[in-house]
């Protein structure tokens, strides 16, 4: 099948699909660190990558359980002092490439994520940036919002990680989890949610800073849900969550 251009279209797919791929092909030639189908992620490794964005204290505690710093783009202090920089993640709500692009190549993180796709029609400019974000970060996460790339996620997990927006207050992905066929970074979200979601699909990496909040309020994780911590206090919540959340994934 040909495309208005003469060259080659991918049959069932709308004028969007059609850049998307093209970005993909694009991104393959241009990035010397592209990885591709079961060698995407030096993470095709057992344990899943944890990961959280918060105060130095914070990630001082989670580092001593195995899970990497992170950090917004917006704000590199906490992590300065890290040697291993596990995630780059970003100001969704005033989102800025340049910004975005600068600190990846300042950070060289394990993984960054590119803006969310919540309409089908960004698909390209969010490929393309993908692939400029893949030059400085081992791995570059792509956040498929808008339904109409269901069909779409199994080329985009070719060469990206998915990435899968938890349910909650805040918001999450329309898509049904049924569908990220491929490696995937689940974002936010409870923790027992994130673990009940690994039984469908194939989770490597997950962020969470969920606990944090409920710690301000002498709450912890007990590897089932929120309750009271026994003695309080807001480091004894912190570590005491940090440790059940890390059992959740042995």
């Amino acid at each position: 099948m040909e495309g208005e251009d003469g060259k080659t279209a991918t049959p069932g797919l709308g004028w969007w699909d059609r850049g998307g791929v093209l970005a993909l092909r694009r991104a393959i030639k241009a990035s010397p660190h592209f990885m591709f189908g079961d060698n995407i992620c030096g993470m095709a490794r057992a344990k899943v990558v944890k990961i959280v964005c918060h105060s130095r204290r914070v990630l001082r505690i989670a580092v001593k359980y195995g899970w990497l710093p992170g950090a917004r783009y917006t704000n590199l202090r906490d992590i300065r002092h890290f040697d291993e920089i596990g995630f780059i993640d970003i100001d969704w709500k005033h989102y800025s490439f340049k910004s975005h692009i600068e600190a990846v190549r300042a950070t060289k993180p394990l993984m960054t994520v590119a803006r969310d796709i919540t309409r089908a029609r960004d698909l390209t400019r969010t490929l393309d940036e993908a692939a400029e974000l893949s030059c400085h970060a081992n791995h570059v996460i792509v956040v498929p919002k808008d339904p109409a790339l269901t069909d779409m996620l199994s080329t985009i997990a070719r060469h990206f990680v998915l990435g899968y927006s938890v349910p909650s207050r805040y918001g999450g992905t329309q898509i049904a989890p049924s569908a990220f066929r491929g490696k995937v970074h689940l974002l936010g979200g409870r923790p027992d949610k994130q673990r009940r979601l690994a039984n469908e699909m194939e989770v490597v990496s997950v962020d969470c800073n969920r606990f944090t909040f409920d710690a301000m309020y002498g709450d912890y994780f007990d590897g089932t849900g929120f309750r009271p911590h026994p003695t309080g206090g807001y480091v004894n919540c912190l570590r005491d969550s940090i440790r059940n959340i890390t059992r959740l994934w042995q």
